[in-house]
Parts: C-alpha cells; sequence; structure tokens
C-alpha cells in the first residue's frame, strides 16, 4: 500500500519537473531548414507568373506545409525512435500535444472556408499563422522563453495577412512562404540563441 502511493508521488514529481523543463527536441538547423523550404517555395511559385487558381494555391502549400513539417520535425522524430527514454518520449508527446490542437483547429477552418467557396482562399493564409502563433503560445511554457516572441511574429502576421486579403487574383505565394519562412528562421534563431549557444 505505502510502496503504491510512493510511486504515484514519484509520477507526481516527475510531471512536475517535467512541465518546468524546456523541450530541447525543437534544435535550431532542422527548423531553419523548414524555413528556407518556405522561402523557395514561395520564390519558386511565383517564377510562374501565372495567376493560382485557388485549389492549386491551396493544394501546392498544403504539400510545402507537409514537406516543411517533415524537415522541421526531422530530429524530433530521430531522436524519439532512435535514442529517447521513457521520460524524453512523454515530454515530446506532451509538448507536441499542446501544439497539435492549433494546427487541428487550422485544418478544420481550412477544410470549412474551401467548402463554403474557394475565393475564401485568401484568408487561409492569414488563418494559418494565427493557427500557428496560437500553437506556438500554448507550447510556451515548454519551449524557449524567446518564443514568445515568434508567437507574437505569427501572430502580427496573421492579422496583418487578414486585415489586407483581397481577391483570387491577388494570390500571392510569399503570403505564406515569406510569413512561414522568415517565421521558421526567427524560431530558429530563437532556438540557437537560448539553447544551443
Amino acid at each position: 500500500m505505502d510502496v503504491g502511493r510512493a510511486l504515484e508521488q514519484i509520477a507526481e514529481i516527475h510531471a512536475h519537473l517535467a512541465r518546468g523543463e524546456v523541450y530541447r527536441g525543437w534544435r535550431s538547423v532542422p527548423v531553419a531548414s523548414s524555413g528556407v523550404v518556405g522561402i523557395a517555395a514561395a520564390a519558386w511559385q511565383s517564377t510562374t507568373g501565372q495567376p493560382v487558381d485557388p485549389w492549386s494555391f491551396l493544394t501546392y502549400w498544403l504539400a510545402v506545409a507537409l514537406v516543411a513539417l517533415g524537415v522541421g520535425c526531422s530530429e524530433i522524430v530521430w531522436h524519439y525512435v532512435a535514442r529517447a527514454d521513457p521520460s524524453d518520449r512523454r515530454r515530446s508527446r506532451h509538448v507536441i500535444g499542446q501544439f497539435l490542437p492549433a494546427i487541428v483547429a487550422g485544418a478544420i477552418v481550412t477544410g470549412a472556408l474551401m467548402r463554403q467557396s474557394p475565393t475564401l482562399v485568401t484568408l487561409l493564409p492569414g488563418l494559418w499563422a494565427l493557427s500557428f502563433g496560437v500553437g506556438v503560445f500554448a507550447a510556451r511554457p515548454y519551449v524557449p522563453r524567446l518564443s514568445i516572441w515568434i508567437a507574437l511574429y505569427y501572430g502580427l502576421a496573421g492579422i496583418a495577412l487578414l486585415w489586407s486579403s483581397a481577391g483570387v487574383a491577388s494570390l500571392s505565394p510569399w503570403t505564406v512562404g515569406g510569413t512561414f519562412g522568415v517565421g521558421q528562421l526567427l524560431a530558429a534563431a530563437a532556438l540557437y540563441w537560448d539553447l544551443e549557444r
């Protein structure tokens, strides 16, 4: 009976300590590389010079997002599979769990807007930036302290993009690639400054 209670208390202590510890799974190089993916994708799409229809814009940027996500989280996945102990794996799941609802909400809003009218695609870059900023803010207790500035950047960028969104003819690849590319480069700098320096 006493042993069971002692084990419960140890588990509570571990959980409390994990809440106060900065998560070190994200590394600056993969995060910066994901930013470069966004900027390169925007540069490549802007060279075509042809107007982009809403469905092509959405499909292209969802594919780019998946590639950038894979690049940015590659260190986490590799560490989780190859080297992490049970405590590290639990911490990774917890931090990702803090971030994930904002991403899921962004995906739901994307589907709902596109179902209503493809012309609403111009709102998506701003909504995606806001969702990403909310996700970074939600994970804030577990990520480096400079991450609050990254969350603020994405939030302000999202508001600016929503405020300035115009018709489908004005779709620019830089609204997504530039916003997220710069944001990820800033996030990489924050990771380097707070954790790796």
